[in-house]
This record gives C-alpha cells, sequence and structure tokens, in this order.
C-alpha cells in the first residue's frame, strides 16, 4: 500500500493514496475538477472564531460553516528542487534518454529541475502558527501560504515536521490572520456530518461534505494514529486541510484516501485534531516529538492464543520480544505477558498499548497490568525516550543439515538450530521448522521459523520440547513463540493425539 503518492503517479493503481499533491513545473494542465466538490463562498470577514452552533436537525447548508471557517483555510505550495538526468528532459525509461546519455553533451552536472506542490492547512493562531501535513512539505525548499481571499501571500518556516503522525507547523509573519476555531476530536461520532475545505487539484477553498464513518481506525504501517474514517470526498490538494463538525470546529486534519485509481473513492481519512495539536505544541517549543518506549515487540491475541494463556477473552497486547536493558526488561516483563493495563488505561488490543505509550512521557514510572502463567500480576516500568525510526535488515537463521524429529502432536518436523545460528539470533536453544502437516501449516507457521518458547516456557532440548508440548491437552492449542527474521511472534498451533 502505497500512503501520499504525487500527482505525477495519480494513473498508477494505489490501495492507500495520498491527499498532498506535486507535479512537476512543465506537467500538462490539471484535470478538471471533480463533480462532487463546489467552490467555498467567499469569506464575510477576515478574523471570526468560535462556534457558529448546530444546524437544525436534518438541515444540509454549510454556507454558514463556510462563511465562518472559510477565511482560515490556506493554500500550500512548495517547491523542491532535484536534480535531473541528462536528455532533454526526457522522463526515466523513455527509448531516446539511453541514446542522449551516452553520446549528448559530457562533462556538465545534470540539470536542474524545480517541483511544485500542492496542499492545504489552516491558521491556529494569531500569530501565524499553521497546521498542514509533514508530506506536504517534506524536503520543500520553499513553503508558500496563500490566504482565501487571493490577496495575502507569504514565505512560511517549517517550525517543525512529524511524519510518524503526518503532522507540521508552519509560521507566516503575519497579524491579525482568521484564525480557524479548534474543537475536540474525541467527541466525534459515527454518522455524525463533517465538511472538508482545501485545494483539490490547487482548486483554492473548496468545500466538501458527508459523514464520519468510523473512529479510531488502524492503518497498516500507521503506529501511533487512530484515524478518523469518513466519505467526504478528499483528492490530491487536500492533504493539510481541515476536517470541520457541523459547529464550524476543527476536529481533523485531512491525510489520506483509499484509492485503486490515485483519485477520491469513497473512503478518507483524517488525523484527529487532539492528537495534531499535542504535537503541535511539542514542534513550537522543541521542534520535535518525543514519544515513550518500552522496548517490546507486541501482537494480537487471537482466540487460539488466548485459549493457550487460560485468557478470558481476546484482549491485551502479547508480548513477542523484550530488548535487553530497555525498560521493559528492567520491570520484568516476558516473552509471553500479556499487557492488559498501561499506567491504569485498559489495552482493548495491540493497536492500542503503542499510542499510551507513545503519549507518555519519557522518564514516567507507569503500572503496567500483566497477565501471566494464567494469573494477572501488576508490573513498574520507567518510559524511556524513543529513538528515530530505523530499518532493521532481517539476517535469516542458518538451517542445520541434522537430522529431522518431528512432532507428532503438532505436525511439524524440526531440527536443532546449530550453535552458530543461535549466536547469531541471541539465543540460547531453539528448532528450526523444517517441514509442516496441513494443520500445522494453516496456524501461520512457515519453515524456517525458529521455536524458542512452548506457551510462554523456554526450554534447552529436543526432549524438553517434546515433553512441554506432550502435556498440551488434546484438541487445544499450543502457543510457539518463533523467532522470524529479526523479528518474534506467538502462533496458536492445534495439538492432536501423541
Amino acid at each position: 500500500m502505497t500512503p501520499r503518492i504525487p500527482s505525477t503517479a495519480l494513473l498508477l493503481a494505489a490501495l492507500l493514496a495520498g491527499c498532498g499533491q506535486r507535479t512537476n513545473t512543465e506537467a500538462p494542465t490539471a484535470p478538471a475538477a471533480p463533480a462532487a466538490s463546489t467552490p467555498a463562498s467567499a469569506p464575510a470577514s477576515a478574523a471570526q472564531t468560535g462556534s457558529i452552533g448546530p444546524l437544525p436537525a436534518g438541515a444540509n447548508d454549510f454556507t454558514a460553516l463556510v462563511r465562518k471557517v472559510g477565511p482560515s483555510v490556506v493554500n500550500v505550495t512548495t517547491v523542491q528542487t532535484v536534480r535531473g538526468q541528462p536528455g532533454l528532459g526526457l522522463p526515466p525509461g523513455h527509448p531516446l534518454s539511453d541514446f542522449f546519455r551516452r553520446f549528448g553533451p559530457q562533462g556538465g552536472p545534470p540539470p536542474e529541475e524545480r517541483s511544485q506542490g500542492v496542499g492545504s492547512g489552516f491558521v491556529i493562531d494569531a500569530e501565524g502558527h499553521i497546521l498542514t501535513n509533514a508530506h506536504v512539505v517534506a524536503d520543500a525548499d520553499e513553503v508558500t501560504v496563500r490566504l482565501a481571499d487571493s490577496k495575502r501571500e507569504y514565505k512560511a518556516r517549517v517550525v517543525g515536521s512529524d511524519r510518524q503522525t503526518d503532522v507540521a507547523l508552519l509560521k507566516v509573519d503575519a497579524q491579525g490572520l482568521p484564525v480557524a476555531p479548534i474543537g475536540h476530536s474525541a467527541q466525534l461520532q459515527p454518522g455524525e456530518w463533517v465538511a472538508a475545505i482545501g485545494s483539490p487539484f490547487g482548486f483554492a477553498n473548496t468545500i466538501t461534505a458527508g459523514i464520519v464513518s468510523a473512529t479510531q481506525r488502524s492503518l497498516p504501517d500507521e503506529t501511533y494514529v487512530p484515524f478518523i474514517q469518513t466519505d467526504v470526498a478528499v483528492n490530491p490538494g487536500n492533504s493539510g486541510g481541515p476536517l470541520l463538525n457541523m459547529r464550524g470546529e476543527v476536529v481533523g486534519i485531512n491525510s489520506m484516501i483509499y484509492s485503486q485509481s490515485g483519485g477520491y473513492m469513497g473512503i478518507s481519512f483524517a488525523i484527529p485534531i487532539d492528537m495534531a495539536m499535542e504535537v503541535a505544541q511539542q514542534l513550537r517549543a522543541n521542534g520535535r516529538v518525543t514519544r515513550g518506549r518500552l522496548g517490546i515487540g507486541i501482537q494480537e491475541v487471537s482466540e487460539p492464543l488466548a485459549q493457550s494463556f487460560k485468557l478470558d477473552g481476546t484482549r491485551g497486547a502479547l508480548v513477542t520480544a523484550v530488548e535487553p536493558n530497555s525498560p521493559a526488561a528492567r520491570a520484568g516483563l516476558t516473552p509471553g505477558d500479556v499487557i492488559l493495563g498501561f499506567n491504569g488505561q485498559a489495552v482493548a488490543d495491540a493497536n492500542a498499548l503503542p499510542r499510551l505509550v507513545a503519549g507518555t512521557k519519557p522518564g514516567t514510572e507507569v503500572p503496567i497490568e500483566v497477565w501471566r502463567n494464567g494469573a494477572g500480576t501488576t508490573l513498574k516500568a520507567t518510559v524511556a525516550e524513543a529513538p528515530n525510526p530505523q530499518v532493521a535488515e532481517a539476517n535469516p537463521a542458518a538451517r542445520s543439515a541434522a537430522p529431522k524429529p518431528t512432532s507428532v502432536q503438532l505436525g511439524i518436523a524440526v531440527s536443532e538450530l546449530p550453535p552458530s545460528a543461535r549466536r547469531a539470533l541471541g539465543v540460547e536453544y531453539g528448532l528450526v521448522v523444517e517441514g509442516l502437516q496441513e494443520g500445522a501449516a494453516r496456524s501461520g507457521l512457515r519453515p524456517g521459523d525458529v521455536i524458542v518458547a512452548v506457551n510462554g516456557q523456554r526450554f534447552a532440548s529436543l526432549e524438553e520440547f517434546q515433553k512441554r508440548v506432550t502435556q498440551a491437552p488434546t484438541g487445544g492449542s499450543v502457543a510457539l513463540l518463533v523467532r522470524r527474521g529479526e523479528g518474534s511472534l506467538f502462533v496458536a498451533v492445534p495439538a492432536g493425539k501423541g
């Protein structure tokens, strides 16, 4: 899935397309405005703030909302200078590009091209601070803000940008700007009317409307943001614009669309304004965002895993790995623990825990409610500061040429992990999965997985592994902790007759 794609790739199929737009200055004329979009009315005054009051029941007249909030919505344009390739500006892959590279003029530097992007934003205070998306201003050399009346234009400075929540804070040197009223996204309910104002395809101050489809929506590769899902028409260029309730208050920042064509297909996502304002406060004070960290790997608790751990229901976050010398390790957390509560708040599922931890100030000591060995306990952990995200390169474990004993109860063939591979993985002992029968294969276990624990208990030999497996009741499930690449996870494998 590709979030926030530029407009030059709009013809490519993408499951998750962004609503920011970036075009080359030599690009063709922008396509016609979408039929569902209606240009906003001209603002009535320069600086009006506060709620406009709810519309009558059943009403769908958004004119008062546009008059109230429209002046505070801005058009954001960015310019980025990129190094081109020799070949008269031909696009990559063009049949003649290789000819010019080989036989054209040599020795000079590659030509520079200026790439222009279009997005939206809104003013949050009279001092000239503006909220938008991080992907709208990413890698930009110049940022320009134009007000809704199209008569005032300012150069903007990027105060700070947080790519993990896709929030950026801009600052312009201006006074008396119209300010958008800020609401509370926590009060939003599915079915509630909302509206978006932005610059789809560059058409400034365009308003579209719809309803809230869902709240607290989790998306792939988006760890920290509980997105607001709507059916408001949002297109490239809407990125960074406000999502408004019917009282004229900002409740979200439009960020992404779900699309197979690059254009609006009925599903759009917004960042909750409560989270965005917290990020903006940190960016204004420090220029960056600090987040809490425990140092664990987690996964969802499935029904078979819940049965394996004697847990009543699929709730909590199952710990799959604990980093050495991390806050979690010092607190006593171990793989196989199920975290049910963090700092007094229930952990409904694995998606909830990273947001709770990230929102905790580093250095804070917090209680952690844990389900371990069929009973509950409480641990204390001092949250550390999360480093910048890094991508770890997976190092697959070496396989052994040893004989392949078979676990009859689980329907798997395994072999002992050689000492060199144990040192590489940082484990004392493990068994490599060499083969799977049908039932074990359906569980999600894969050849090459390294089994390091059974029902949360480590083992130091093949015999001990077999003993722990035979203790599982027939017809139940055995929770195997496995190493897969650089990660760890639990897999519930059904146990048959021995």
